[in-house]
């Protein structure tokens, strides 16, 4: 098959061997495959991306020795492997978790190279985490099920309450993605901030409450016009006096040395940090002031299969509008200069490559 295959820290399209199903796996044509942040991470700084996984007890390959990328997928059913209980017809359209279990091993799609992803013509994936895409939803929306799903679990694990005020910084696929999600099950207010005038008014298509410039405007500066006390003391305080008060929950999308600590500073005691970004690189905060705020920072990766099915539901039953990200397509001859148009958010926030 073709694919778009990584040489060095380069990307090139050539013919690779295709894949073959084996128990319980399913043979897929890609039909639409998102481009993620994280491949332009793994192919820009290789051994940052390695360590990372290893240290978070994954096993790692080096995209540098020839990988095909691509874990935001959908496609075509056109092969059942032995042993499978071919409970979805050959031609149903399909997506689902990229996680690749099988007489192969484990391994991410798109990370391993005995589960190839999207970049690719064709895809093998585990029959039992395969599902059926709804309601004639357009194959490359579907393939976005996977960066909403991920917003939607940084939801789930943030334990946001309806009123609570959240902060989304960084407007990013994921970023956005946590907007949507929000709004779709009622909170607010929700404050949408990037430097990218472009993805803001995405976020605003998304449902976002407030849109922040942090060129000319602070994200920390409203808390007390939003009714949450800034400090632990006015927090005692309000308790003592019966009053009722809202907390804040900052979604740190970002992913770069040096956001965390911003945070720490700004956030008002008692709330949550929601670490979402991948952040590769060493970085410096002081525990002091989170602990002195009782700051409670949780980090959230990736979305189980339940809330990539519900998430799939949401997006096909037009709750979230996961196309509305979508700024580009290009084929396998396109996808390394995506690589480098990404780079741009003006001009894009999310491609889908279409083999």
């Amino acid at each position: 098959m073709r694919a778009a295959l990584t040489k060095g820290k380069s990307m090139i399209v050539t013919e690779v061997a295709d894949p073959v199903p084996q128990e319980g796996q399913l043979l897929v044509r890609t039909l639409g495959c998102g481009i993620c942040g994280s491949d332009l991470h793994a192919l820009s700084d290789p051994d940052a991306f390695m360590e990372t996984a290893r240290r978070s007890g994954g096993t790692p390959y080096d995209p540098r020795d020839g990988l095909v990328f691509g874990h935001e997928f959908a496609g075509e059913l056109v092969e059942h492997g032995p042993g499978t209980q071919r409970t979805l017809p050959a031609g149903t359209i399909v997506c689902g978790p990229p996680i690749g279990i099988g007489p192969q091993g484990a391994g991410i799609i798109g990370y391993a190279p005995m589960y190839p992803g999207g970049y690719g013509e064709y895809m093998i994936l585990n029959e039992g985490l395969t599902m059926a895409v709804p309601n004639g939803l357009d194959p490359k929306v579907a393939a976005l099920t996977e960066p909403f799903a991920v917003a939607a679990r940084a939801v789930n694990r943030s334990g946001i309450g309806l009123d609570d005020v959240a902060v989304v910084l960084g407007l990013g696929p994921i970023g956005l993605g946590v907007v949507a999600q929000l709004k779709a099950r009622g909170h607010g207010p929700v404050l949408a901030v990037d430097f990218s005038a472009r993805r803001r008014a995405l976020a605003e298509g998304l449902g976002a409450d407030e849109l922040i410039d942090p060129a000319t405007a602070s994200p920390y500066d409203r808390w007390a016009d939003l009714g949450v006390p800034t400090s632990t003391v006015e927090r005692i305080a309000s308790e003592l006096l019966g009053t009722e008060n809202r907390s804040a929950v900052v979604f740190e999308c970002v992913g770069v040395p040096g956001i965390l600590q911003q945070v720490i500073d700004g956030a008002p005691a008692g709330s949550t940090i929601m670490v979402v970004g991948v952040c590769m690189q060493s970085d410096r905060i002081e525990p002091g002031v989170a602990v002195s705020k009782e700051l409670d920072i949780r980090g959230s990766f990736g979305a189980y299969p339940a809330e990539y099915g519900v998430t799939l539901n949401d997006i096909a039953e037009c709750r979230i509008d996961a196309g509305s990200i979508i700024t580009g397509t290009v084929g396998l001859e396109g996808v390394a200069a995506a690589f480098e148009d990404l780079a741009r958010p003006e001009e894009h926030a999310k491609i889908v490559v279409i083999p």
